[in-house]
């Protein structure tokens, strides 16, 4: 049952929860009509004007859970939906006048506006919002701090300006425009907007006979809690059904190997190029500065990687990524010219631990590693610079030596800035590491804790790891053989 104090994510916890225990015992037939009523029972609202809306919130959030768009009832294309019933229609004019104006002789806010949009009524200044083009001069020019920026927190969290209004006032997203990062489910503060999942499949997936392993990110350490290991999650999945869990971090390794192959080549060539391990930002490229897309590194993204590295080892197998990264979800299976080179599924943080209280899967605190994992180079990749220090090492354990200089872009604004530097032809950096997470995957949005909760100890974690090199990662595997390049270079 949910409770007034209950924030977003303890209510898209429960609802996640309940869709996966009744996925796993087979009553899913019936939960959309019976658990929004189970969750709010009564008549007293918890967070919204009524308890009807809360439970048709609860409803749209189920069809979200089974990977439905709660709009036309069709199954999701963009992984960032809205929920239409939690979008509380919030102002649109985004530059409003406060009763904190003087109506002063100065007039600095229609001396600033070019587009004719201010006008002094009898009592203050007036801004027209059918003229105002939002441009933010009146707001900068006021002296009195009297005109404020209420633009919605969606739209201000958008990178790529996909956040749209539609004609009754709720917003919409441009899946032209969408880079699938995130940041609006984590910017809107009704719980509006949030990511489909499928984890029915994975769920189906594990009831059958098919081999299916868990390729869990670098990013799951510190997670579940300071002393919950990547051998714990590990011992973890497999009672939930997997066959086993590989650490992303090998494939990471395998990416930093063959990146710093073709960062040498590039250099030598005088190309610039930049990283192709985060799918938000290969979207940005691709989506908004489509002429730069020959720049991406072809090397896959470790997720692809390890994927590719699994299916070698198994050919039967079912790959399914856990991450805090919903970006991901529309990277798997997708973009790739061959099917089955990829993850098949992505899960995320959030999503794995609504199957394990499904099941009750207690994880086991401490358990000791085994030796199947990546470098610590490797388990860095979910920090922001940490794949431009995993490249360096390879340059160095290769004996390659040139003086290429990194734009390390912490977050998409970096992103598109350096993007934009590059288009103009006036990038002075080589290469640019691309992370549309402010910090790295460790910030994503399908994360269990937030950044700052968990990092100081997850980084006590990896500074345990051995000192295993990319090299002794790679060698270990040399017998299976894979392509680590798209096919489409």
């Amino acid at each position: 049952m949910l409770h007034e104090n209950d924030t977003i994510e303890e209510v898209k916890d429960e609802v996640l929860y309940q869709v996966a225990k009744a996925a796993f015992e087979g009553t899913l037939d019936q939960i959309e009509a019976t658990l929004p009523y189970e969750i709010l029972p009564g008549s007293k609202p918890r967070f919204r004007c009524c308890v009807y809306k809360e439970r048709e919130i609860v409803r749209e959030r189920i069809l979200l859970a089974k990977n439905i768009n709660p709009l036309n009832g069709h199954p999701c294309h963009n992984t960032v939906k809205i929920i239409p019933a939690a979008c509380e229609n919030c102002p649109i004019t985004r530059f409003t006048v406060t009763d904190n104006c003087q109506k002063c002789m100065g007039k600095k806010c229609m001396q600033a506006c070019r587009f004719g949009a201010i006008s002094m009524t009898r009592e203050k200044a007036y801004i027209n919002p059918d003229i105002c083009k939002e441009c933010g001069q009146c707001y900068e020019a006021c002296p009195y701090n009297a005109i404020v920026d209420i633009m919605r927190p969606c739209r201000r969290a958008c990178p790529v300006d996909a956040i749209q209004v539609g004609e009754d006032g709720r917003v919409c997203i441009d899946d032209d425009k969408c880079i699938r990062c995130g940041a609006c489910i984590s910017g809107c503060p009704f719980g509006a907007i949030s990511d489909s999942s499928r984890m029915l499949e994975v769920i189906d997936y594990l009831k059958s006979d098919k081999p299916v392993y868990a390729l869990v990110a670098p990013a799951a350490e510190g997670q579940f809690g300071v002393d919950i290991t990547m051998e714990s999650i590990r011992q973890g999945v497999k009672k939930l059904g997997f066959k086993d869990m590989v650490d992303v971090a090998i494939g990471a390794d395998f990416v930093s190997d063959s990146e710093a192959a073709e960062w040498a080549e590039a250099y030598q060539e005088g190309k610039k190029m930049t990283t192709s391990c985060c799918p938000a930002f290969v979207h940005l490229i691709r989506r908004h500065f489509p002429e730069l897309v020959g720049h991406i590194s072809t090397t896959v993204s470790p997720m692809a990687a390890t994927a590719r590295l699994v299916k070698a080892m198994d050919p039967d197998a079912v790959c399914i990524f856990i991450g805090p990264c919903i970006a991901k979800k529309s990277e798997a299976g997708q973009e790739q010219d061959k099917p089955g080179e990829n993850a098949d599924l992505v899960l995320t943080f959030e999503e794995l631990q609504a199957m394990f209280r499904a099941k009750g899967v207690k994880l086991v605190p401490n358990a000791l590693e085994e030796e199947q994992h990546g470098s610590v180079h490797g388990k860095r990749y979910s920090n922001s610079g940490g794949v431009t220090k995993a490249v360096k090492q390879a340059f160095m354990e290769q004996g390659v030596h040139i003086g290429a200089n990194v734009r390390q872009c912490n977050g998409a604004a970096e992103c598109r800035k350096a993007l934009m530097l590059l288009k103009a032809g006036k990038l002075p950096e080589d290469f640019i590491e691309g992370m549309a997470c402010e910090g790295g995957c460790v910030s994503g949005p399908g994360n269990v804790q937030l950044a700052p909760a968990y990092k100081k100890e997850r980084d006590k974690q990896i500074g345990r790891a051995d000192d295993r090199s990319i090299k002794d990662t790679v060698e270990s595997y040399s017998q299976y053989k894979f392509s680590m390049h798209r096919h489409n270079r």
